[in-house]
């Protein structure tokens, strides 16, 4: 059973930011592998949930980013599961855009909405699933900040690179 969780933040006006690229990641999971089938999400108070026999998708649908944790406890709450079957996908801006990483344990030096799920969870032991977003060169870094950055949508060219960067991401989570 893999449990895939999509973080960022919730609103049409998020949609295609930098800073939601986790549940980029999941929409692509669903839409490539279980479009066709009868039901989709569901709705489970502050979070919308695909389940099939040995795959639960999730990605929120009122929590936002720095809130994370809420959805850990809303999709585990009572059920039987273990952490190595629990992959976070989130956006990195330690990571260049268009690569990604899949580590246990292991996340950016600064993300508040991971250090939420750490807290909820007690433990940092858990698959985070890395998708590089920064393309800025030294002049836009200096001129703004990470939490604007991530806030902005992603240029044409540059939704082509996450698309594929998040394919080739799909395909190592399901070959773990």
């Amino acid at each position: 059973m893999k449990i895939i969780i999509g973080l960022g933040n919730p609103g049409t006006e998020y949609q295609n930011t930098r800073h939601n690229t986790g549940v980029m990641l999941v929409d692509r999971i669903y839409k490539t592998k279980f479009m066709n089938y009868e039901y989709g999400f569901r709705r489970k108070k502050d979070i919308y949930v695909y389940e099939s026999d040995d795959l639960v998708l999730v990605k929120t649908a009122s929590i936002f980013m720095n809130e994370s944790g809420r959805i850990i406890r809303e999709v585990l709450g009572n059920r039987s599961w273990e952490l190595g079957d629990l992959y976070l996908a989130h956006d990195d801006l330690d990571i260049k855009l268009g690569e990604y990483k899949i580590q246990l344990g292991v996340g950016p030096k600064e993300h508040n909405g991971l250090k939420s799920v750490e807290q909820a969870l007690g433990t940092d032991k858990f698959w985070r699933v890395r998708i590089g977003i920064d393309n800025r060169d030294q002049k836009i870094r200096a001129g703004m900040g990470g939490e604007d950055y991530v806030l902005q949508k992603f240029f044409p060219e540059e939704k082509e690179i996450i698309n594929e960067t998040v394919d080739r991401a799909i395909t190592e989570i399901f070959q773990k």
